[in-house]
């Protein structure tokens, strides 16, 4: 099937394809994307993938979407291109996860049990493999590792959302008194991106706007749908570090409210690890769960584009603004200080609710040590994880 280069057709079933076959995580995806679009059909160049992966870890958001929005926007010469990139890459994991939203409640028994505990568990070894991992990378001394503690501290100390915004703010206040970082630009690559600088302000603006106007018009109108939209965009415009923070952002989202359990939360997680395409489509099993009986597609469909969508904005506003903006050290070193802060608001929800809310027995623990060996020591993807400690826990009924 052949369609005409740049057009949304050709951009959707190009991301199609990829959404229906990327698994393993952000990280995994931006190999997709380059041996997909830069090595086989050559829609850029490397350095021009190389500047748009660095703005994707400028900015909070999904990093892999991002970065695929961002290359159908040049592929498309403008917004549709985009919005072509995210349909496509996004709905297969979307429409998987709110099928299972809608099955998952209506299976009982013994198995269905044990498959539910067992995606528990997966949940503990994923995030701990990611904590892991992140820990490495974003605090590699002792600067970003005190940012990190206080960080840890005060999660762990004060619940709710309050405290994680606390924590982002303060590593990004600390980052340019205590991170050293080069005097280089992040990115130097040579894509010209089609959005004029009144585009980019506009887009920045309707960000900063939503984000202080949902609050507000979710307190003065009481709609269901406006406070399940703010709560997802606000969670959505402070994921910085990749995914699998989502998960602190969103359990104080939907669970400390009580919307959601938090068994349902962390089974919902562990099927997440199952799906290929952005862990952000997370968000369309949460929405189908937090609206009210017999509008689950209408509450997937706000909680999807409410999580997104404020990645989006700044992605796209920031393209005219990026080179300046990626050369001034301070602004470098304060996205290093809230990176390190992402790690230890991770790791506090690591202990609560994931850890205390998957293992309750020596066994459970000593399964979730092998899925975390097997993952990290074995580098074996995550779905088969998935699969693996699911179905062994379904097979045994759960009988532990």
């Amino acid at each position: 099937m052949r369609f005409e280069p740049g057009s949304f057709a050709e951009i959707f079933f190009v991301f199609l394809r990829l959404g229906l076959t990327s698994f393993g995580g952000p990280i995994a995806h931006l190999g997709y994307f380059r041996g997909d679009l830069v090595i086989r059909r050559h829609w850029i160049d490397e350095a021009g993938y190389a500047e748009i992966v660095a703005q994707s870890q400028f900015l909070p958001g999904p990093a892999s979407s991002k970065v695929g929005f961002t290359l159908g926007l040049l592929r498309g010469n403008g917004l549709m291109g985009g919005l072509a990139a995210w349909l496509g890459f996004t709905l297969p994991s979307a429409i998987a996860l709110f099928a299972f939203a809608m099955t998952a409640a209506s299976v009982g028994g013994p198995v269905a049990e044990g498959v539910v505990h067992g995606l528990k568990l997966v949940a503990v070894a994923i995030v701990a493999q990611a904590l892991w991992g992140m820990s490495r990378t974003l605090t590699p001394d002792l600067p970003r590792i005190g940012i990190a503690v206080i960080a840890l501290t005060l999660a762990l100390m004060v619940p709710g959302s309050v405290a994680q915004i606390a924590a982002i703010l303060c590593g990004a206040v600390l980052g340019p008194m205590i991170c050293k970082v080069g005097d280089t630009a992040v990115g130097e690559g040579r894509a010209v991106y089609p959005v004029t600088m009144r585009s980019g302000v506009i887009a920045l603006g309707l960000f900063v706007l939503l984000l202080v106007a949902l609050p507000i018009a979710s307190a003065m109108t009481g709609s269901g749908p406006v406070k399940v939209f703010d709560a997802f965009y606000r969670s959505g415009a402070l994921v910085f570090g990749g995914g699998h923070v989502l998960l602190p952002l969103l359990e104080s989202a939907v669970v400390a409210p009580g919307w959601v359990s938090p068994e349902a939360f962390l089974t919902g997680y562990g099927a997440t690890q199952a799906v290929p395409g952005p862990l952000f489509t997370f968000s369309a099993y949460l929405g189908a769960l937090v609206t009210p009986a017999g509008h689950p597609a209408i509450g997937a469909t706000i909680a999807l584009v409410a999580l997104f969508l404020p990645g989006g904005l700044l992605a796209y506003g920031i393209l005219p603004f990026w080179r300046k903006l990626s050369s001034i050290p301070r602004a470098r070193a304060a996205v290093c200080g809230t990176n390190a802060a992402v790690v230890g608001i991770l790791a506090a929800a690591f202990y609560d609710p994931v850890f205390t809310g998957a293992i309750l027995t020596p066994l459970d623990l000593l399964i979730a040590i092998a899925g975390f060996a097997v993952l990290v020591l074995g580098k074996v993807p995550p779905w088969v994880v998935v699969v693996l400690l699911a179905g062994a826990c379904g097979v045994m009924g759960y009988q532990f």
